[in-house]
């Protein structure tokens, strides 16, 4: 049975360090198959944490996008190019030349977005509720699309809380987590909040990049640029229920036959059961995940 280990690096992109983790078998070497895992669009990189548990023989690279968690403080704009540069900066520093991508949320658009600008660094992809285009209403402004696609996570941006125990008891009672908390929750959102230099605590990510990174994956051209020119296998995973557990989730059936429809060759699984986040963030929804990263790593 492989012992897994963790540890976190920091690697030099433009604007500052970014902030990665790695797991992998003790005894790593260049020939352990590896995992990229790039979260979504106020995440970090623990919401791989359930998923990489269960493959203690991969090595699961996972970066804090810059804007978010500990790369908080990269300085500089962002946008679905940035962001796959900066894999690619991740991959170097890490000694690994090629990997399965997969991409959680906004982390599947720039996992489509990394395939298309650096092909040869990807084996497959898996695409969890994520990087296919969403159904967004036409004519707004930045601030309106992340509305429009956040809802109540965009207005969270801007909320302040008076320390960890507040922003826990946040997170308890949102919808998504109804009955599906657990102790690895506490982790995961503790390292989230940060101190706010307006006093008190705030989310890690930050308002300004988090609407600039949404607008450019709805209304951007890097994503339909990539899309028509995506070659590499993907698995695209949508979930019934979105952000608040409401349905029908990101991806509307009839949005998402027609976007099927225009990329036929990507292979597409319907779970029952879960969020957009317990998807990946409960045991249940990362058992599902890691089977499909495991049928396409028997495939590499």
């Amino acid at each position: 049975m492989s012992v897994q280990t963790y540890r976190t690096v920091d690697v030099a992109v433009p604007g500052g360090p970014l902030h990665a983790a790695v797991w992998e078998p003790t005894g790593a070497t260049a020939e352990t198959p590896t995992i990229l895992a790039v979260h979504g669009v106020t995440s970090s990189h623990l919401a791989w944490a359930w998923v990489a548990q269960r493959l203690a023989d991969v090595r699961v690279i996972a970066p804090d996008l810059r804007g978010r968690g500990r790369s908080n403080d990269v300085a500089g704009p962002a946008g679905l190019a940035v962001h796959a540069d900066d894999l690619e900066l991740l991959l170097d520093a890490v000694g690994v030349s090629r990997a399965i991508v997969a991409g959680h949320s906004m982390g599947g658009f720039v996992s489509v977005v990394f395939a298309h600008r650096h092909p040869e660094r990807v084996s497959r992809l898996v695409l969890v509720d994520g990087g296919l285009p969403l159904a967004v209403p036409t004519g707004m402004d930045p601030d309106e699309t992340m509305t429009a696609v956040l809802g109540p996570t965009a207005a969270r941006l801007s909320m302040r809380f008076d320390d960890e125990a507040a922003y826990l008891a946040f997170w308890r009672e949102h919808p998504a987590f109804a009955g599906a908390w657990e102790p690895r929750l506490d982790d995961y959102f503790a390292y989230d909040l940060v101190p706010a230099a307006d006093g008190g605590h705030r989310p890690a990510t930050g308002y300004a990049v988090t609407r600039d990174d949404t607008a450019d994956m709805t209304t951007g051209t890097t994503l339909p640029d990539a899309l028509r020119s995506l070659s590499h296998p993907t698995t695209l995973v949508t979930v019934p229920r979105g952000l608040q557990n409401e349905e029908p989730g990101l991806y509307p059936a009839a949005h998402l036959d027609a976007v099927l429809r225009a990329h036929p060759g990507i292979d597409h699984r319907r779970v029952d059961g879960f969020n957009h986040y317990t998807i990946v963030m409960s045991d249940d929804g990362a058992d599902v995940v890691a089977r499909i990263l495991r049928s396409h790593l028997a495939l590499v």
